[in-house]
């Protein structure tokens, strides 16, 4: 299902209510967790959002719709580039957020060959081919603002997605690499990287752990929290919260930050 492009300026809803109105923005990964706050939030600040998954979806909000991708693949990124164009003409934002990971139980020696080429694909490699198709027009224009979805485990390391960590240390290293290559064009690249965020597949988890060790989901819950080594806030992350700082990134007033990797967990990053 797809929701119309036709927006009108919001009238009420703060001071940054209406400050991306107009903006053309694609967000991977659309459709669900923090990359469906994502895409409420541009498209409710004004922008006309497009959103990439690989299945359909219903009840998208106003001002976004929905092209059905796989983002991991050459032939997906490909596909929604192309849809784009048709459909926003050019993209001011980017937000890659596609990617994700299933625990491999035996430790990092049980992560197979072929499980570390499909989260090296879907955490970097749909970053890496989505920007390349994507940045000409933003060079061009000399304007555009790209986001890299990281996560904390970039740089706090979990044994049983040691392949996950891995694929978004790299993504991070890349981002900064590339904000350094586009800055003389006007093009401004970030990452965040969040910690532990409530999304319905991190619920589901909870869930399924509960359901294996015999006990509740909030149990599971802080149990996961602990093996973290603690939130110093106190409790995991909302996607909206990730939403606000990823909107804050690609808007104007942001226009001075540039190949920076935000910390959005939190507090459980400890160095500097």
């Amino acid at each position: 299902m797809t929701s119309s492009f036709v927006r009108e300026p919001a009238a009420t809803g703060g001071a940054h209510a209406r400050d991306l109105y107009g903006t053309r923005a694609v967000v991977t990964g659309g459709t669900r967790g923090i990359g469906a706050a994502i895409a409420a939030t541009l498209a409710r600040r004004g922008a006309r959002v497009l959103v990439s998954a690989r299945n359909e979806a219903a009840d998208l909000p106003d001002g976004v719709r929905l092209v059905v991708a796989d983002a991991a693949t050459a032939d997906g990124a490909g596909r929604l580039a192309a849809e784009a164009a048709d459909l926003l003409g050019e993209v001011d934002v980017l937000v890659n957020n596609a990617g994700g990971v299933m625990p491999v139980r035996g430790g990092i020696g049980a992560i197979a060959d072929e499980e570390w080429q499909a989260v090296i694909a879907a955490n970097l490699l749909s970053a890496v081919r989505l920007d390349r198709l994507l940045i000409g027009g933003m060079r061009a224009r000399r304007h555009g603002v790209i986001v890299h979805v990281s996560s904390s485990t970039a740089r706090q390391p979990a044994g049983q997605i040691a392949h996950y960590g891995a694929a978004k240390a790299a993504l991070v290293n890349y981002s900064k690499a590339l904000a350094l290559e586009l800055a003389p064009d006007g093009v401004r690249v970030n990452a965040v990287s969040p910690g532990m965020t409530m999304t319905s597949a991190v619920l589901g988890a909870l869930e399924m752990i509960a359901a294996a060790q015999g006990t509740d989901a909030e149990t599971a819950k802080q149990a996961m929290i602990a093996q973290m080594g603690g939130i110093p806030l106190g409790r995991p992350g909302d996607p909206a919260e990730i939403a606000e700082l990823v909107a804050f990134l690609v808007s104007d007033r942001a226009s001075w930050i540039t190949g920076s990797d935000f910390a959005i967990d939190g507090g459980m990053r400890k160095e500097l």
